[in-house]
């Protein structure tokens, strides 16, 4: 048996920071940067890459599954995607478990797991396949190996590995991790030339880091294995059984492992490496001008200095600012100092203690059938533009407080409601009575949009029954 080495691609957490682009339900891996891609895209091509391989396993929830198994299909369609679904996230030490069950399974014990998170931005591949290359010769005699990011200035956003003795030319035995330092601590280490900031990117054996984590995080492992007993493993993806999963303990790699193992190495690597935590962070990968602005976009700025602006679809026009960060979505503004973007979190915060929408969807939401757009949302109706892909099929629902109706703008749906079915081509029209059972398909080879119009008096998603859905979803 062969023992090849396999991208295992971490897919989760809500990016709370890049907040109104980054949101719940279409997290931080899906934002596109200047170039069109996304960072998921980004990251399983560079993966494979790095790997010279056809062959990716990511960790990710259900929700997330289908809008990343499409972007892996677009960016990487020559390549086999394996994917593990999380019922909840427990982080990464749980994910990281699961991964290498899956990958001793399939393809044994020796063989090895490149562990990445599914949001990061390297610039230098070949830099970073390098890095790959030596930490992967140290997984192969034991080693659990952090990929660590050669500091480019005093951060005190990242956690630090302090590098100790070397191994055979290929990298450094971890004498410790330390914790977010301040910045008087952050500019020593900087200066030092012994640390590293940890990236959140590993390589080791399956054997190697199944054993660590029976020495060191027993429970987790044990409730994992549970879980993995009780999954049924020959599906795909593979769903992780919920009842089990929901006992595990949620802990990082790095506090339930690797700050405990006694066989642990850092290779260090300088290839450009963002986590793209903030919008300070994404306002560097742009020009700035002769006035230290950034645009991306549409924007006007007069005597502005220090300003990040995006702006997706409206101008954005900026007056006698200074050191802002300015992002504008269809349904949500931030403005705030470029010092406190960190801050942007506690936004979230409280648009989710108010229950807010915002939080959680923009007004284009992605659906495994397709994708809807909120064009209106007022106290007596909302109106949505619905784009159903070839193949695309709603579930069987019903809905309690709102009636429904549906007017086809192009393609050929085909709709039920109730025992009644029907072919509707463009301008043609149903009505949905609520408490209807309907469903539509979409069995052509283009796109059906529809204008859909609901009038009640609720129209949250949450006022949905499924009796059947071909996504696994009811």
């Amino acid at each position: 048996m062969t023992h090849p080495l396999i991208p295992v691609i971490l897919s989760g957490g809500a990016g709370t920071r890049l907040w109104p682009v980054s949101r719940k339900a279409h997290p931080k891996p899906f934002m596109r940067l200047a170039d069109g891609q996304t960072l998921a895209a980004t990251t399983v091509r560079r993966a494979l890459r790095a790997v010279d391989g056809t062959e990716t396993l990511t960790v990710t929830a259900r929700d997330h599954f289908f809008l990343t198994r499409d972007i892996y299909r677009e960016s990487e369609p020559d390549a086999t995607h394996h994917f593990l679904l999380e019922p909840a996230g427990r982080n990464t030490a749980a994910a990281i478990a699961a991964a290498a069950l899956w990958v001793r399974d399939r393809h044994g014990d020796k063989a090895r797991l490149l562990v990445l998170p599914a949001d990061h931005l390297v610039r230098d591949r070949d830099a970073f396949e390098a890095a790959v290359t030596k930490a992967d010769a140290l997984a192969e005699d034991g080693w659990l190996v952090c990929l660590g990011v050669q500091p480019t200035h005093a951060e005190t956003g990242f956690g630090y590995i302090r590098a100790g003795q070397d191994i055979a030319g290929l990298g450094q035995q971890i004498e410790a991790f330390v914790e977010k330092p301040d910045g008087e601590t952050a500019q020593r280490y900087f200066e030092s030339g012994r640390y590293l900031w940890n990236a959140g990117m590993f390589v080791f054996r399956a054997d190697a880091i199944l054993a660590a984590l029976r020495e060191q995080a027993p429970d987790i492992l044990a409730a994992v294995e549970a879980t993995w007993a009780e999954t049924d493993r020959d599906r795909e993806p593979v769903e992780l059984d919920a009842d089990r999963f929901a006992a595990v303990r949620s802990d990082s790699i790095d506090f339930a492992v690797m700050e405990k193992a006694p066989k642990r190495a850092v290779v260090p690597m300088s290839c450009g490496w963002s986590d793209i935590g903030s919008w300070q962070a994404i306002s560097e990968l742009y020009e700035t001008d002769g006035s230290g602005n950034q645009i991306q976009g549409h924007a006007v700025l007069v005597d502005a200095r220090n300003t990040f602006v995006q702006g997706e679809e409206r101008l954005v026009a900026a007056v006698g600012v200074d050191d802002l960060v300015i992002v504008d979505t269809p349904d949500a503004v931030l403005v705030a100092r470029r010092g406190r973007a960190q801050e942007v979190k506690s936004v979230v915060e409280e648009l989710t203690r108010r229950d807010h929408e915002s939080a959680v969807y923009h007004r284009t939401v992605h659906r495994p059938w397709g994708r809807f757009t909120v064009l209106e949302d007022a106290e007596d109706c909302k109106v949505k533009r619905l784009v159903v892909k070839p193949g695309g099929v709603l579930s069987l629902q019903r809905h309690e407080h709102r009636s429904e109706h549906w007017t086809v703008v192009s393609g050929t749906a085909s709709v039920r409601v109730g025992d009644q079915e029907m072919e509707l081509g463009p301008n043609h029209t149903v009505e949905i009575p609520a408490g209807s059972l309907h469903r539509l398909e979409n069995r052509g080879r283009a796109d059906v949009h529809i204008i859909e119009v609901q009038t009640g008096s609720y129209f949250g998603e949450d006022d949905i029954e499924r009796l059947e859905d071909v996504y696994g979803r009811a």
